[in-house]
């Protein structure tokens, strides 16, 4: 029997697959639905459209939290994830009848908000944004957009550290913004509510949570966050924007790169996607082996470097020319 420790990194990895696999599912099907959001998807400025979006969004929610207005944040989020879910479903059932699963899922994250009530909650949300983003981003602006992203979770989490302001809002709301990998068989997330103590290094991040600690975290403390060995925890959680944002490339990679697919049952996939995938694995990995060994981190900078790196060598490797991999062949 492997350690727990070792059970719950499984659990994540399982997760990203899911999430990963389930984009690339939907791909084809977002595409002939013609569910692209924007007109030029080659564009780079798409990029800066959706960073602005994700600056503004941080801010909103930061004052929410400051105002104590966490209700609306969660009612927001939960209509987002029954919103996305009814892409999901919509690429495998008539839109009108994704409206009913889609509306259960609304339901279960309102009523009974149970870890696994939010994991698959996750699972179909990011799914349903990685493809959706991949469609509409293409190669360039989906790599602009990882880069940057890397680069404001290392500032936001070790510099300016409000990340770590709103994943502790966020964590008390039980809503599928980030995933929850329970360490034992009996944890339950609605029970340890009223006795449990977390840490969080952002939606972004990796975050812990302590079964049976009473006394808060010291704010002021510089460190990024929890070093209790993962032996001594009951779950930890990891940002439901990790699985997403490396999954936008894969999903970009599938649909807009000129390398050939590859033969996968239900999945349009080809070598650059496919190595991308692989090397944001290799980047989590990396990263659930500093959690164990209590050392939380920033998870986009190892991901969405893992998934750039994979997605480079993949196009190398099937012939393509690197000025048509990074997208800017269309710019000389």
């Amino acid at each position: 029997m492997f350690p727990r420790e070792y059970r719950g990194v499984a659990f994540v990895v399982g997760l990203f697959l899911a999430v990963q696999l389930g984009a690339l599912a939907l791909v084809p099907e977002f595409a002939e639905s013609g569910y692209q959001a924007v007109e030029n998807p080659d564009d780079p400025t798409n990029s800066v459209v959706y960073v602005l979006a994700i600056l503004v969004m941080t801010g909103v929610m930061l004052a929410a939290f400051k105002y104590n207005f966490d209700g609306a944040i969660r009612l927001l989020i939960v209509g987002t994830s029954a919103w996305l879910s009814w892409y999901v479903f919509s690429a495998v059932v008539s839109p009108l009848a994704a409206a009913v699963p889609a509306a259960a899922v609304g339901v279960g994250l309102l009523v009974y908000p149970e870890w696994y009530v939010i994991d698959t909650a996750g699972v179909l949300m990011g799914a349903g944004a990685a493809g959706l983003f991949g469609i509409s981003f293409g190669l360039l602006p989906a790599l602009v957009l990882l880069v940057f992203l890397a680069v404001y979770d290392a500032i936001s989490v070790y510099g300016t550290e409000h990340m770590l302001s709103l994943a502790e809002g966020v964590m008390d709301l039980n809503i599928p913004v980030v995933l929850v990998i329970p360490l034992s068989l009996s944890y339950s997330l609605l029970d340890g509510d009223e006795d449990t103590t977390s840490e969080s290094d952002g939606n972004d991040g990796t975050a812990v949570e302590n079964d049976n600690e009473s006394d808060a975290a010291d704010d002021s403390e510089t460190n990024v966050g929890d070093p209790t060995p993962i032996e001594e925890r009951d779950a930890f959680f990891i940002g439901l924007g990790d699985a997403v944002i490396p999954t936008v490339l894969i999903a970009s990679a599938a649909t807009f790169s000129p390398a050939a697919g590859l033969a996968v049952p239900l999945v349009g996939v080809n070598l650059p996607a496919l190595l991308a995938m692989v090397g944001s694995l290799a980047g989590l990995l990396v990263l659930m082996s500093w959690v164990i060994e209590g050392r939380p981190h920033a998870g986009l900078p190892l991901l969405n470097g893992g998934a750039i790196g994979g997605y480079l060598i993949g196009s190398i490797v099937a012939g393509v020319p690197l000025a048509d991999a990074v997208g800017l062949a269309a710019f000389l």
